[in-house]
């Protein structure tokens, strides 16, 4: 039986950043049961299960700055001269200095401004105000606060730029690229999946032959490193490090260096990997420990000279995080999956027998660094190859929403995520009984408590050897729904996040790295967060088929301009099998529908029908509509006449496939995220075989707003 909150326990709840009520996709206002807010508080380490702790933990909350003598992490833009609380025993001389990335250091200036002391826990403590310099460089710096000369207290400072600008290699025109789910993408040499050389040659083709600026691919983070593997590269182990299931083996240099024996068995599990291409399915768990074997022949034999070296520097630069994630890793191949199943002394890193597990298995630990290295080298040769094809940008890299509930990042990283909840969406018109990713949330306070160093260590891997990078579901970085384990998704509520801090973080590395930012943010949006969007420099999400005004597809003119504009989305079928309702069709047979097939397909055509009118109207398509191929088409030319900085044509549309990759609100049901490309009729492509199509030029001009020679 749920129940509304009482006064006090919706206080609590707003001074935490939980909605107590909200607006549903129908603009119909709901109410979050108490229930569901005392679970959300509960993964904040909150208790508010009676009316006495809600009471008291509203009270600590109101205290909480007046215990701490810094916040734990301040976040400034480039210019502003924001004021710095320090709390110290009232009476005490105190000092605020700030260190700076480069090692130099500054003094901040004491405000003359009087805060009456309070008594905390027994003492009298009274709040000095600093204001930081307006001229402090962006980057990553510290402030240290001393009272009567001695440190007190550090806290991380942020200094992120005002907003982020378009790299200058776009000049002021419209980008145009490719969109591609690189396990798709499998070449004659691919080992039953596609891999980083297909990628490159697939970057290198959609620049010369199409024009392309860049090619936007699905997320490549890591998976298990045994099977079964996740298919989802939106549900990975951890988003800061990389699936080896995605290198080239015969691309790593050590290679050359096999013995005859170890060589044979190399070429030998290649065929075998090969013969996986024949398959309807992208069949990860037949395809990875062939590879794997490969991989485990290479690193035994071992590195010398400028790449021992090279690879020694990177584990240095990638550190703990990259040792906790190996381990990880070489635990799972003695221990198996999940990890909720293991020893307890191996718990988490810090647990009493991870030491002695690494001292016996440094081999095994060395294996899954090592691979990480081969990975970032790789990756970067796919990047200089894409450029020296002529790209603009490059690769652009996704980021997932969030992680497994019992990966890497789970067990590496604990104390920063949220448990007994899970991430989702709230009901929506394309997914009308809502979401849930089951992935375990960051929790906001200790991420600030960090210094944000996760969401930042993170943020700097994908964008590595990149032209940018798409932020999955971007809105989570200001709300994201919570929804209780053992509840449904429309039972859950929105939990505020610190978008100045994250938005300022991916700026502010993103600039670094000079890449783009794109934010999907479809779904339902705050209109705020859009405006914050395109405050701060970072593009938004437009699909035409989302984009209404009036009843109505949204006329090209009403697009944004800084914005990433595509005719379709991984969420829904590619544009052939849209016109052809394959979404209703799926739908319906997985019993996702709210209402009636005939009512959803009569819909659908509506839709449709009135797209075809609008590109009529404009003279894209001729007044008996053509075929499917023209509809297609005319729908790129209406995107070309957009002011949108970056455009995209998906390879799935290139090449006339209608099988969606995924359906939203499924898990094996649907053979989500392990559909190979295809043709019109169906039948299986290769890489070498999409590259040959048709279809390709001839959309590619229209995006470009150019006729079909």
């Amino acid at each position: 039986m749920s129940s509304d909150p009482s006064q006090s326990l919706h206080d609590l709840a707003r001074a935490m950043g939980i909605a107590t009520d909200f607006w549903d996709w129908q603009g119909q206002h709901t109410v979050v049961s108490a229930e569901s807010i005392r679970t959300v508080l509960a993964a904040l380490d909150v208790d508010a299960s009676t009316e006495e702790a809600t009471q008291q933990a509203l009270a600590d909350r109101e205290l909480a700055t007046w215990r701490r003598a810094l916040p734990p992490t301040v976040v400034a833009r480039e210019g502003w001269t924001p004021w710095v609380p320090v709390h110290i025993p009232h009476g005490q001389w105190v000092e605020l200095e700030i260190e700076l990335e480069d090692g130099s250091r500054r003094q901040a200036s004491q405000v003359d401004r009087w805060v009456e002391p309070r008594p905390i826990d027994g003492m009298h403590i009274g709040e000095a105000t600093f204001e930081l310099p307006g001229d402090l460089p962006c980057g990553w710096h510290t402030l240290i606060a001393r009272a009567e000369g001695t440190q007190i207290a550090t806290a991380t400072l942020i200094v992120t730029p005002q907003r982020l600008t378009l790299p200058e290699s776009l000049g002021e025109r419209a980008a145009t690229g490719l969109m591609a789910q690189l396990y798709q993408v499998r070449s004659a040499q691919s080992w039953g999946i596609g891999d980083l050389h297909d990628l490159a040659t697939l970057a290198a083709w959609g620049s010369e032959r199409l024009g392309a600026d860049f090619v936007l691919v699905n997320p490549l983070h890591a998976a298990e490193p045994v099977t079964p593997v996740e298919p989802s590269p939106y549900l990975p182990t951890t988003r800061r490090f990389v699936n080896p299931i995605y290198l080239h083996v015969e691309d790593i240099p050590e290679v050359a260096n096999l013995d005859e024996a170890a060589a044979a068995r190399v070429a030998e599990l290649g065929r075998e990997a090969r013969e996986l291409n024949r398959s309807q399915t992208i069949d990860r768990d037949a395809a990875w420990p062939l590879k794997r074997e490969a991989l485990e022949l290479v690193h035994a034999v071992g590195l010398t000279g400028r790449r021992a070296a090279d690879y020694e520097r990177y584990t240095v630069q990638e550190g703990e995080g990259l040792t906790d994630f190996a381990t990880w890793c070489a635990i799972a191949d003695v221990h198996g999956l999940p990890a909720t199943e293991w020893p307890i002394e191996l718990a988490s890193p810090r647990a009493a027998g991870v030491t002695e597990f690494r001292e016996s298995h440094r081999a095994a630990i060395d294996f899954h660094c090592w691979l990480q290295w081969i990975l970032d080298r790789q990756l970067g040769e796919v990047q200089r190859r894409a450029k020296d094809a002529g790209m603009a940008l490059g690769v652009i890299h996704d980021l997932a929403v969030g992680v497994h509930p019992v990966g890497a990042d789970a067990w590496a990283l604990s104390d920063a995520l949220a448990r007994g909840v899970t991430v989702g969406a709230p009901p929506d018109q394309f997914n009308q009984l809502g979401q849930n990713w089951s992935q375990p949330p960051w929790r906001p306070d200790r991420l600030a408590e960090l210094g944000y160093a996760p969401f930042r260590d993170m943020v700097r891997t994908v964008l590595r050897d990149s032209g940018g990078v798409r932020v999955d579901h971007i809105i989570g970085l200001f709300r994201l729904w919570w929804i209780p384990e053992g509840h449904s998704p429309a039972e859950g509520t929105y939990v505020r996040y610190d978008h100045e801090a994250l938005i300022g973080i991916l700026a502010l590395e993103a600039q670094r790295a000079g890449a783009v930012v794109i934010g999907e943010d479809l779904g339902v949006v705050e209109p705020s967060t859009r405006e914050y969007l395109l405050e701060r420099g970072l593009l938004g999400t437009s699909i035409m088929w989302f984009e209404w005004a009036d009843g109505k597809p949204l006329p090209p003119e009403g697009y944004r301009e800084l914005c990433f504009s595509s005719v379709t989305t991984h969420d829904l079928p590619p544009t052939a099998g849209y016109l052809a309702l394959e979404h209703v069709a799926v739908r319906d047979r997985l019993g996702l529908l709210t209402r009636s097939v005939e009512e959803e397909s009569a819909q659908e055509q509506q839709s449709i029908a009135a797209v075809g009118d609008a590109l009529k109207e404009r003279g894209l398509l001729a007044p008996d509509g053509g075929d499917a191929e023209d509809y297609i088409t005319a729908m790129h030319a209406w995107l070309a006449q957009t002011p949108s900085r970056m455009l995209a044509y998906s390879l799935a549309d290139l090449v006339g496939d209608k099988r969606a990759v995924n359906q939203p609100g499924t898990n094996r049901e649907y053979p989500n995220w392990s559909v190979p490309l295809a043709g019109p009729d169906g039948e299986t492509l290769s890489l070498e075989e999409a590259m040959a199509s048709d279809l390709a030029p001839r959309l590619a001009q229209a995006l470009r707003g150019q006729a079909h020679d």
